[in-house]
C-alpha cells in the first residue's frame, strides 16, 4: 500500500530540506536507530545519512539495541517505543545513565511511552523525516545545554 503524503511510512518516503543553518548542528553526529520494522529502518538510516548524520548502529530488536548501547558510542539515538511485543525503556534508562540524548518514534502518541519517560521528546508515526530531524536536533541541543 502506498502512502498519499510524504510521511515515512512501510512503503514510501521523501527527503525533506533542513532549515537554513540547521544542518549543522547534526552533522557528523553518530545516531543509533532502534526500530524493528525494517522498511521504515531503512527509510530513516537513508534519510538521516542525507541529512549528515553517521549512522553507528542499527537494532531492530532489545537485545541487539542493548548490545549496542554498551559497547558502541552514540551522541543521540531514536527509539521505536515497541519493538515487537517489547517496550524500549531498559534502552532508554541505559541511554539516560549514558548522558545519551534521544527521541521516541511511537504510533500509539504520548501514552504510550514508558512511564519514567513521559517528559520526553516524541514524534507520532506516520512521520515526516523533518519532524525526525526537528526533534533530534531540540534533544541534542538541549542535553548540550544542560550539560554546561
Amino acid at each position: 500500500m502506498h502512502s498519499p503524503d510524504n510521511s515515512i511510512g512501510d512503503d514510501q518516503f521523501r527527503k525533506a530540506a533542513e532549515p537554513d543553518g540547521a544542518a549543522s548542528l547534526l552533522d557528523g553526529l553518530r545516531i543509533l536507530i532502534v526500530e524493528d520494522n525494517p522498511f521504515i529502518a531503512l527509510a530513516l538510516e537513508e534519510m538521516l545519512a542525507e541529512q549528515g548524520l553517521v549512522i553507528a548502529g542499527v537494532a531492530k530488536n532489545l537485545e541487539g539495541a542493548l548490545r549496542l548501547t554498551n559497547s558502541t558510542q552514540f551522541d543521540l539515538a531514536l527509539l521505536d517505543v515497541n519493538i515487537g511485543e517489547r517496550k524500549i525503556d531498559p534502552v532508554a534508562e541505559a541511554l539516560t545513565r549514558l548522558g545519551t540524548p534521544f527521541v521516541f518514534t511511537t504510533g500509539c502518541g504520548r501514552a504510550g511511552l514508558p512511564e519514567a519517560f513521559l517528559d520526553s521528546p516524541i514524534v507520532e508515526k506516520p512521520f515526516y523525516i523533518e519532524e525526525i530531524l526537528e526533534g533530534l536536533r531540540s534533544a541534542y541541543a538541549n542535553a548540550r545545554g544542560a550539560s554546561r
